[in-house]
């Protein structure tokens, strides 16, 4: 689960925006199936390869290289920017490492659902989890992202976690519903029919990973979603915009995350 908040850096590309969307919402609101099975066969291959390390304590994290990540902020890499039929297709993958956290701080740190809006303030506005019967964490959140305007999204995940050992834990999301809301928070307040959303965010896997090693514990979270294309002929426009919101969301979370394992207290 990640969450966006970015603004504008030139008026003249938030104006652009906003007559983009507003002459193109009904255009791009639902994913179209053919973008939802290019998201599905490039999520197979990324789940494929993911299983594959977290069997081996030896690979069980790809850091672009351990110096770097052992120092300061977060690592981001840019995987794949992409255009997929009737869609566009981003992954992202950042890293970081935590001196003196542990494995079990971070796993409790994600599943207590209810310290989100907390945790991640200001973009989730609430969450929840509902209880289910296969080991899966249903959660239930809204998220506010304001660019040049606000859009408020209630989205739904399934969760779930597992281990190789205690010192080698993961984290597994994937979305199963975004809906735009209209009118957050007053008497109007309504989810906008399929035709009438603007594409800001149609799908989101991501995907977690701690190690502990080297004194300390080893974060990375790889992050795959799907959003409307650019319009053609707009690329150059607002392509370096809309590409740059879910590498800014993954080093929110990343760094929110982090930032509270480290205010845990030292264990006794």
């Amino acid at each position: 689960m990640l969450f966006m908040m970015r603004r504008f850096s030139t008026p003249a590309i938030a104006i652009t925006l906003v007559l983009v969307l507003a002459a193109t919402s009904h255009s791009w609101a639902e994913a179209p199936a053919s973008a939802n099975a290019a998201f599905d066969t490039y999520i197979r291959t990324i789940e494929t390869r993911i299983a594959r390390q977290h069997a081996s304590p030896g690979r069980f994290i790809v850091l672009p290289s351990p110096s770097s990540v052992g120092h300061g902020g977060p690592v981001i890499e840019r995987i794949a920017v992409a255009p997929v039929p009737g869609g566009l297709l981003h992954h992202w993958r950042a890293s970081q490492f935590l001196p003196g956290a542990r494995a079990a701080e971070l796993d409790r740190l994600l599943r207590d659902y209810s310290a989100y809006p907390t945790l991640f303030a200001p973009q989730v506005e609430r969450a929840r989890a509902v209880p289910t019967t296969h080991g899966v964490d249903r959660v239930i959140m809204r998220v506010r992202q304001h660019h040049v305007i606000t859009v408020v999204l209630d989205t739904d995940y399934e969760v779930s976690f597992g281990q190789l050992d205690p010192q080698h834990r993961f984290s597994t999301s994937r979305s199963t519903g975004v809906r735009e809301i209209e009118s957050p928070g007053t008497a109007a307040e309504h989810t906008l029919p399929p035709g009438e959303e603007h594409g800001f965010l149609w799908r989101q896997n991501t995907y977690w990973s701690y190690e502990e090693q080297d004194g300390g514990l080893y974060v990375q979270v790889e992050s795959v979603s799907l959003t409307r294309t650019l319009p053609t002929g707009l690329g150059w426009a607002i392509g370096p915009y809309i590409e740059s919101i879910p590498r800014d969301s993954l080093a929110f979370t990343l760094q929110s995350i982090c930032s509270a394992v480290q205010r845990q207290p030292s264990p006794q």
